[in-house]
């Protein structure tokens, strides 16, 4: 070139490549379509189909995809021994891949090749255990072929690495297609034998188990639906001492409740419910007290509902108490409850259970609400269950709790001796009047 000189007019990349597509340069005419006319065009046709398969897989053996493909082009050609072999190489290549061994198996089940698809199945299932995929597929086919016996022996194999809970109700669902119910029992016993042993070997254990309340329900149901009742009862009395009271769920009685609905036993429906309420806590407990509620509504009277509703401002109660022991508005909000429906022990160990929350500074200022527990309890032991005895313990213990050195309540004093003079105590009123000690002051409530 003897000009060096750049051109007047430059060209750029972006200008080519446009050109270049206006004018299609790069696109390639398809290759005219050829019509095979005897076997030797056919085998010509094969022999260079397969150089190219061969050639991929050459490349780059790791792509499983070539291997598919080349593979079920042999199979469209119905060369299932070439397909078989293309598979069995790529089988070396990766044995841990799960489409090739579904796609293996499959293409043995099209071709009808049944003992193949079996081999296929037994050696997927040893080399890859926890696909679910293959026991699932590998027993429907047994099943399709009518072979029942084979179908549990491999439903028996599964089981033994004890899988999800989705694979033993498809182990159950198939015995009771064969209407075969005690063999789906014992597949229930055994199933919830192993989480019961798994729970007692390992305690982490029991965070999986523990959400499995479905899992004992299902069981009952099962029992029910075809007409044992008693063992339905059973599953679900087996499934409440199993969770015990540490983790009870609301779920598990509801269930326990609605059974017992269905059989007509009203009675052993308000025992289930009120064990329940007794041990599950208030905010874990909403849809037990709507379900309760309307069993009252529909087969109680309007007590039963009443003890619905002191039940659940109990359990408010009781979790205002927990929160804060020296609320003793609280308190006294839960006695009046107690003292309008409860008996007499119950009412008792409750005061008990006030009054043994000491205020935790002595001063008066924090004792003022507190005085009037004792007192509340003094009167309600003289007027409400009229033993005089124990009114006159329950004075002596609370002017024996008082810090009289700092403080004392005058109040207390006077309903003590009124007490006594009501008794016809004389001697009573005058032993109490006289002062625990000379420097104790004199204050009034």
């Amino acid at each position: 070139v003897k000009n060096k000189a750049p051109a007047e007019v430059q060209i750029t990349a972006e200008q080519l490549l446009r050109e270049a597509k206006e004018r299609e340069l790069e696109l390639l005419p398809p290759p005219p379509k050829q019509k095979i006319t005897d076997e030797e065009e056919l085998n010509d046709y094969k022999l260079k189909k397969r150089k190219g398969f061969e050639d991929n897989i050459r490349k780059n053996r790791t792509v499983i995809s070539n291997w598919i493909k080349y593979a079920q082009w042999e199979e469209s050609l119905k060369e299932i021994q070439r397909a078989r072999s293309i598979y069995e190489r790529a089988l070396d290549v990766d044995h841990r891949n799960i489409t090739l061994w579904l796609k293996y198996a499959e293409m043995e089940m099209k071709s009808r090749q049944v003992n193949h698809a079996r081999n296929i199945w037994d050696r997927a299932i040893t080399i890859l255990p926890r696909v679910n995929q293959f026991w699932y597929k590998y027993t429907y086919m047994e099943e399709m072929l009518g072979n029942v016996t084979g179908c549990r022996q491999v439903f028996e194999r599964w089981m033994e690495w004890e899988p999800d809970e989705q694979a033993w109700h498809s182990y159950i669902n198939f015995e009771l297609r064969y209407k075969e119910v005690d063999k789906a029992r014992t597949i229930y016993e055994k199933y919830i034998l192993m989480m019961f042993v798994r729970n007692l070997l390992d305690s982490t254990a029991l965070v999986i188990v523990h959400p499995e309340v479905k899992n004992w329900i299902k069981y009952a149901r099962f029992e029910e639906k075809h007409g044992y009742i008693a063992h339905s009862r059973k599953v679900y009395e087996r499934a409440v001492e199993f969770f015990g009271e540490e983790h009870v769920d609301e779920n598990l009685f509801v269930a326990f409740a609605k059974f017992e609905e269905t059989q007509k036993e009203f009675e052993r429906v308000r025992v289930i419910y009120k064990y329940a309420l007794d041990r599950i806590p208030k905010q874990q407990a909403q849809e037990l007290f709507k379900n309760y509620t309307m069993f009252e509504k529909k087969f109680g009277d309007r007590r039963g509902i009443e003890d619905v509703i002191v039940s659940k401002r109990r359990f408010q109660y009781e979790e205002e108490v927990k929160a804060n022991p020296h609320n003793y508005d609280a308190w006294f909000d839960y006695l009046r409850l107690v003292e309008s429906d409860a008996d007499t022990d119950t009412v008792r160990e409750v005061y008990e259970r006030a009054i043994a929350n000491i205020p935790p500074i002595q001063e008066k200022r924090h004792w003022r609400r507190y005085i009037y527990l004792w007192i509340n309890y003094a009167l309600y032991e003289e007027l409400e269950v009229k033993d005089s005895e124990r009114t006159r313990q329950v004075y002596q213990a609370c002017l024996e709790l008082i810090p009289h050195k700092k403080f004392t309540f005058a109040k207390i004093w006077l309903l003590s001796a009124q007490f006594e003079i009501r008794q016809k105590n004389l001697q009573g009123p005058g032993r109490l009047w006289a002062p625990p000690s000379e420097n104790a002051p004199r204050t009034s409530c």
